[in-house]
């Protein structure tokens, strides 16, 4: 056997994507092994699935400048990267996202609501500490996707002065997750054990999203979040 035919494949690179112009997307994780894909459009073809976009992608871009990436080996590992169609590139604070979903407008109940759907309490911003929330009358919980060891969690802000209606939570779960399965139709916490109703979620702990399918128990918290203790709690607030 020659040499070459000994040839090792260059080591998998994990990159994280994002949807081109959405400030809400919180970026997937997307593994980059050439022995899988042998070209960059096979590559591209995977991240259309993979964060869902509404188009086929067709472009990345470094999420700063907007510099095009042009094939499979320009990707660097733990680098992070903007997915688009054949549109020209949106410049938005990608990397920041969980600021932006503070911003939107209000409802008939006083809550705000983002564009991507989110409800959560007008004065979110104020809650950095377990202690301000409780005073406040707001909390907030990280949401992760059942299965799913490649997305990191995304907030779920929440007022506790209205009361939840657990069939619009769901909706709204739905909307932000895109699982696979479709719907979100149960929130479990970590152990597997099922929420049936808002007064049950607990500031800042985490939780998972689940269609028709069973709980997959997975670590994680183990694998998605900073070890720091206290990025545990605040990783995606200022």
């Amino acid at each position: 056997m020659s040499s070459r035919g000994l040839a090792l494949a260059p080591p998998a690179k994990n990159v994280v994507v994002y949807r081109n112009g959405d400030p809400f997307f919180p970026g997937r994780k997307v593994v980059v092994n050439q022995r899988r894909f042998l070209t960059f459009e096979a590559f591209l073809n995977e991240v259309t699935k993979s964060i869902h976009a509404p188009l086929a992608v067709r472009n990345l871009y470094t999420p700063r400048r907007g510099h095009r990436v042009a094939e499979l080996g320009d990707l660097q590992d733990g680098c992070h990267y903007v997915a688009a169609g054949f549109e020209k590139f949106k410049k938005l604070n990608y990397l920041n996202h969980g600021r932006k979903e503070l911003r939107g407008t209000r409802n008939s109940e006083g809550l705000q609501v983002s564009t991507s759907g989110w409800l959560f309490s007008p004065i979110f911003h104020s809650c950095r500490t377990t202690g301000s929330s409780h005073a406040l009358g707001c909390f907030y919980c990280s949401v992760f996707r059942n299965g799913d060891l490649l997305s990191p969690p995304f907030p779920l802000p929440l007022s506790k002065s209205t009361p939840l209606q657990w069939d619009a939570l769901l909706a709204t779960l739905t909307e932000k997750a895109n699982l696979r399965s479709g719907a979100v139709n149960k929130l479990c916490k970590l152990d597997g054990t099922q929420v049936s109703g808002g007064e049950e979620l607990v500031n800042g702990d985490y939780y998972v999203a689940v269609g028709n399918e069973e709980y997959k128990k997975l670590p994680y918290l183990e694998l998605l979040v900073p070890q720091d203790s206290a990025c545990r709690t605040l990783w995606y607030v200022d």
